[in-house]
């Protein structure tokens, strides 16, 4: 689990635990973190978590959201990482990070991980290894039409940045499926997605990005 450590000129002012699917960020009072400065945004930043990661966004906000000195849009936090609002500076920290550690995007035209196989516009990306029954994502169309990606990590996310991203957790109930980011919802068996997340199911039919995928989760 992760949390934010806030501080003002090197002065530890809160420390927030994320336990929420989102938590805002802003100067009006009805944000999980209040921070009362003119030079933070009424809501200006959320905090999404999806599986075991999680990814900050910034809302149109007035003087913008920078991650260790550059200026961001959507990113996802990795261990460390200092987000700045105005002059207050919050600094990411993971608990258990050696069993949650972070995916790393991949730009398009970046060479897809070894053993993927995939295109590298279609992108894929992994977290550490864990145990729990074995399941493969099966790809049916497109370029990469016939492989396997094997879902040994406990976070596995694929699609195109800046178009349309999902992530495959491993958890020990079995594996979720949840939208990251991209205006159109990824569907599951035909149906778009609507909730957060879905547990996934051995020969469930995934679209994203244009391409279609079988999840297969061995008996």
């Amino acid at each position: 689990m992760g949390k934010l450590v806030v501080s003002l000129d090197g002065v530890v002012i809160k420390e927030v635990q994320i336990t929420k699917d989102k938590t805002t960020l802003g100067r009006r009072p009805y944000n999980d973190i209040v921070i009362d400065n003119l030079a933070v945004s009424g809501e200006h930043a959320v905090l999404q978590m999806v599986g075991a990661d999680v990814f900050i966004e910034d809302l149109n906000s007035t003087n913008g959201t920078y991650i260790n000195g550059k200026a961001i849009k959507k990113q996802l936090l990795a261990n460390n990482d200092i987000v700045e609002v105005g002059k207050y500076k919050i600094k990411y920290l993971v608990e258990d990070s050696a069993d949650y550690e972070k995916t790393m995007i991949l730009k398009p035209g970046a060479n897809a991980p070894t053993g993927f196989g995939l295109p590298s516009s279609f992108g894929a990306l992994s977290a550490p290894a864990s145990s729990t029954v074995p399941a493969v994502i099966k790809v049916l169309t497109g370029a990469a039409a016939g492989r396997e990606v094997s879902l040994t990590k406990v976070v596995t996310t694929v699609g195109k940045p800046g178009v349309q991203v999902a992530s495959i957790t491993k958890r020990p109930s079995g594996y979720v499926f949840a939208h990251v980011e991209g205006a159109q919802r990824p569907s599951v068996n035909g149906a778009p997605l609507t909730a957060e997340s879905v547990a996934l199911r051995s020969g469930d039919v995934i679209e994203l990005a244009g391409t279609r995928m079988q999840f297969v989760q061995s008996a």
